[in-house]
């Protein structure tokens, strides 16, 4: 390996490094609605709330 290559090891963050994901609440983004777009790299993103109150995300 050169010098100026790294072994992955290096490149990982240290434990006490890596945050958690942030949390948001569902009911925070949704708002009161059923559903909201997301849009997400220039495509938008349907996120939904069904009526067993799962989540389904489409294209």
């Amino acid at each position: 390996m050169s010098k100026s290559e790294t072994s992955p090891q290096q490149k990982r963050p240290r434990p006490q490094e890596i945050s958690p994901p942030p949390v948001l609440r569902a009911e925070d983004l949704f708002q009161g609605h059923r559903e909201i777009c997301i849009e997400h790299d220039g495509k938008r993103y349907r996120l939904r709330i069904t009526r067993r109150k799962k989540l389904i995300l489409q294209k």
